[in-house]
């Protein structure tokens, strides 16, 4: 089990100026400024216009409208009225669709960045076949002296696994395709509708075979053991694994002229890997199985929903009688010390032990049947990988940008409807009432040519003391939003 460390800071040495550090890596450079290569009459022009693009291009993002929403109004200067309250319909619409979007894009990339697991069934058959036993020789020749066959009784113990399809599937035609394929001659690791089927050594990464000792001759044990190679036990893709890391089935051969039970050990591989947790630990994390991430997890989850951290030291939580047998340091825990608190309570998984009797006698080979297993395994989620050409679609960017340019030409459309109104509304009210319209007209350009040249009294214009900035009261000018947001603005300059 792979040691956990804390991610603290590391100390740093505090040294005297007496005790200097001697050596170093290289020499050091001196303090102060330092010379720069001066840059060409080139170089500085390309710098130049570099620059002065940058700025250009700036300025033109500037000056791009960006309101899309029609001005307010509009719908009584036109003939088709109901037109605009389309257009309003249409923008909610386009709201409501550009967020929907957004949320399942982000809900997308969320899932494609998880690693998510489902289980399936790995079917596992037993058989054995025998070689050389008695009942399989021609018989003995009565007239010699020696009555010892010449070939040793053995038996052939075959271990296949293959990972069904879906539930229902028995996983016989797969069985069947294999042997066909393997009488034609043809190479079986060469699947014709599956090129990416996880074999069976994929789920595993050790395997041993135990055998009856009672039935041992001689106190000689016979073991079996496989072990998956260091290089390929850690989640490399079956593509170009040696024979040795990348088969369906496995075959041994043992002398023996009596059945024999036998236990099949199968140590799983998983990724990240999934230990068996203790019962302190368990009990508190509702799980019997996890790994150690979700341990992690679990137990922070139980620190906020039973409120034991502590309120003015977040880092600290207070243990009860469970967290006490999981900490088992005190009445007091630290959240960053979590994982240390977690590691020891893992304890690697059991491996899959599968029972088989081995049969060498007549009546069981006249119609051998395989002893059959099934295991539950883990895979990786064959959504997710359909998820990938969603996020990276080359098309996206360029309909990104498509959508960006309508979105622009649109602006520029109703920039042009809002001057039009503009300029509706100006000579409206001019045909209406000519003379009020031009004094409060010129009355507006004086005010605004006051506060250009810097000439406009506080408040601005020509009424800034007039009644209405004396007055007071909730309906009065100092009541506005301006008003007060402008009042704001100048009392925090003051601080």
């Amino acid at each position: 089990m792979q040691q956990q460390y804390r991610a603290y800071a590391p100390q740093v040495s505090q040294r005297s100026p007496a005790n200097q550090r001697r050596g170093g890596i290289g020499p050091m450079m001196s303090s102060g400024p330092h010379p720069s290569v001066p840059l060409t009459q080139a170089q500085l022009v390309q710098q130049q216009q570099a620059q002065a693009h940058a700025s250009e291009l700036a300025k033109r993002r500037s000056r791009k409208p960006t309101d899309k929403n029609m001005p307010e109004g509009v719908e009584d200067n036109i003939i088709d009225a109901e037109g605009v309250q389309r257009y309003k319909d249409l923008r909610d619409v386009e709201r409501r669709l550009d967020a929907t979007m957004t949320r399942k894009r982000l809900d997308i990339i969320e899932s494609a960045g998880r690693s998510t697991k489902r289980y399936k069934t790995l079917r596992i058959w037993i058989s054995n076949t025998v070689e050389d036993q008695i009942w399989q020789s021609n018989g003995l020749n009565v007239d010699a002296f020696d009555f010892t066959p010449s070939m040793d009784a053995s038996y052939r113990v075959k271990i296949e696994g293959r990972l069904l399809d879906s539930e229902d599937d028995n996983g016989e035609h797969e069985k069947i395709d294999s042997d066909e394929t393997q009488q034609d001659g043809t190479d079986p690791s060469k699947p014709k509708t599956q090129p990416q089927r996880h074999r069976f050594s994929h789920f595993f990464k050790g395997l041993t075979v135990d055998f009856d000792r009672s039935r041992f001759r001689n106190g000689a044990e016979q073991t079996v053991e496989w072990k998956k190679p260091d290089n390929t036990a850690r989640g490399q893709s079956n593509v170009n694994l040696p024979a040795a890391a990348d088969f369906d089935e496995l075959t041994f051969k043992r002398n023996g002229d009596e059945n024999m039970n036998i236990t099949i050990n199968l140590f799983r591989q998983e990724h990240p890997e999934t230990y068996l947790l203790s019962p302190e630990l368990a009990e508190v994390v509702d799980m019997t199985q996890a790994t150690q991430q979700e341990a992690v997890m679990g137990l922070w989850e139980y620190i906020k929903v039973m409120g034991l951290q502590e309120d003015e030291e977040k880092r600290n939580f207070r243990c009860d009688e469970l967290m006490k047998k999981v900490v088992r340091r005190g009445d007091v825990g630290y959240i960053p010390m979590l994982n240390e608190y977690v590691t020891q309570h893992l304890r690697p998984l059991p491996p899959l032990a599968l029972p088989y009797t081995i049969r060498v006698d007549q009546g069981f080979h006249k119609d051998p049947q395989p002893t059959i297993y099934d295991v539950q395994v883990a895979v990786e989620d064959t959504f997710r990988d359909s998820l990938v050409p969603l996020i990276h679609n080359a098309q996206y960017a360029q309909m990104l940008k498509d959508v960006t340019g309508l979105d622009e030409q649109l602006a520029r459309l109703v920039q042009a409807i809002s001057v039009s109104k503009a300029k509706h509304t100006f000579f409206t009210s001019l045909s209406q009432d000519p003379a009020n319209f031009v004094k409060n007209w010129l009355s507006s350009q004086k005010r605004d040519l006051e506060i250009i040249m810097g000439e406009a009294s506080r408040g601005g214009g020509e009424h800034a003391s007039g009644d209405e900035w004396r007055r007071g009261g909730k309906d009065s000018v100092w009541a506005t939003q301006n008003a007060r947001e402008s009042v704001n603005v100048l009392l925090s300059k003051q601080r």
